[in-house]
């Protein structure tokens, strides 16, 4: 473990007019006859790639940098974190951990809306800032652990709540496994999903029928993540080295993904605007981490193993992208369930979609313990 050192966002001159070169250069192909329809269109690239040319990182840059920032040693990684401390010493305490495809950037207007509470938003190794693990594999476990161990041994946090998406929902859900003494609680958007096994055992309709949805869709929808984890140094050499690729692929997901009505990949910017979406892909160009966060596909980190039931007290509040989760499962896995309810808006990236919603339903949960 290493004390935390400040740290600023700063994208050199260089890695900015090298990125506006590309843009230009962009060779942006029609959209396929007959094509199966998706979370991107050639019209919303072009309209994309336009913006990104000429837009103002140097603003997003300052306005990221607002946000106390630091990188710590743990393990064999360098964590990059943004930490927001509360005026008051005795404040509850907020974990929160990104998944695929976004950052902590995405997740920083959820936290400037909780000044009541300490919260620290986390870089998974290999994203943003953080360095990738330098050896062995990623897996949820040791996210658990890295994780786990920056909040109380760098940071000197002996409570703390805890929230995840995507990959790190399992994460989370380690983490209020394995140290329960030391989590308050944990806040769940997507909710613990059984391992296949687990599931057959299950005598449920409302699971099986929820899993099958999932399944079918996932023919399709789940293409990205098998080519990420069997082909992942191909696909980021091609979106390493093409700034629009990049885009197009980052985009699509948080179309996709989010609470965004099929037909028209613009309407994201409801919940997303397009600041936001830009911020997201300027740093993972200017890191040149698309790479590295391809490590969960392919090292398994985004795969549900069997992970014990929680005892500490539990909020769940299910997304619209999984809108039928049965609270069947909630229950059998989070032993002490306080709340279940489902979002009338918001999905995948909840926090980032409806960071008003979200902050007040976990000031509420939090309150509601007293």
């Amino acid at each position: 473990m290493s004390e935390p050192r400040p740290f600023k966002v700063h994208v050199p001159d260089q890695v900015l007019a090298d990125l506006r070169d590309r843009l230009a250069r962009s060779r942006i192909l029609d959209d396929s006859p007959r094509r199966p329809a998706s979370g991107m269109t050639a019209a919303y690239l072009r309209e994309l790639v336009d913006e990104w040319i000429g837009w103002d990182w140097r603003a997003r840059e300052a306005w990221l940098n607002e946000h106390p920032q630091f990188i710590a040693k743990v393990g064999d990684a360098d964590v990059h974190f943004a930490h927001l401390p509360s005026d008051r010493a005795d404040a509850p305490t907020l974990l929160v951990l990104h998944g695929w495809p976004h950052t902590f950037a995405l997740q920083l207007d959820f936290a400037d809306r909780l000044p009541d509470f300490h919260v620290v938003v986390a870089s998974l190794p290999g994203f943003a800032f953080s360095s990738p693990y330098a050896a062995g594999e990623m897996s949820e476990k040791r996210l658990a652990a890295t994780m786990h161990a920056l909040m109380t041994d760098v940071l000197g946090y002996e409570q703390y709540f805890t929230y995840g998406e995507d990959v790190t929902a399992n994460v989370s859900d380690l983490i209020a496994a394995r140290y329960p003494e030391h989590v308050a609680g944990i806040i769940a958007t997507h909710a613990h999903f059984p391992t296949t096994e687990e599931r057959a055992a299950l005598d449920d309709p409302a699971v099986t029928e929820f899993f099958d949805d999932i399944a079918a869709k996932h023919r399709t929808d789940g293409a990205y993540g098998h080519v990420q984890a069997t082909r992942p140094d191909t696909l980021a050499a091609a979106l390493n080295d093409s700034p629009a690729g990049l885009l197009a692929w980052l985009t699509e997901k948080l179309v996709e993904w989010s609470d965004t009505p099929p037909g028209d990949p613009s309407a994201v910017e409801r919940h997303i605007s397009r600041d936001r979406i830009l911020t997201e892909a300027t740093i993972y160009w200017a890191t040149q981490t698309i790479g590295s966060s391809f490590r969960p596909y392919y090292e398994g980190a985004d795969q549900p193993g069997s992970i014990p039931p929680t005892t500490v007290p539990a909020a769940v509040f299910i997304q619209r992208h999984e809108a039928a989760y049965p609270e069947s499962l909630a229950r059998r896995h989070y032993l002490d369930l306080r709340v279940f309810d489902r979002l009338k808006e918001g999905g995948h990236f909840a926090v980032a979609e409806v960071p008003d919603e979200m902050a007040a339903r976990v000031r509420e949960f939090v309150r509601s313990l007293g």
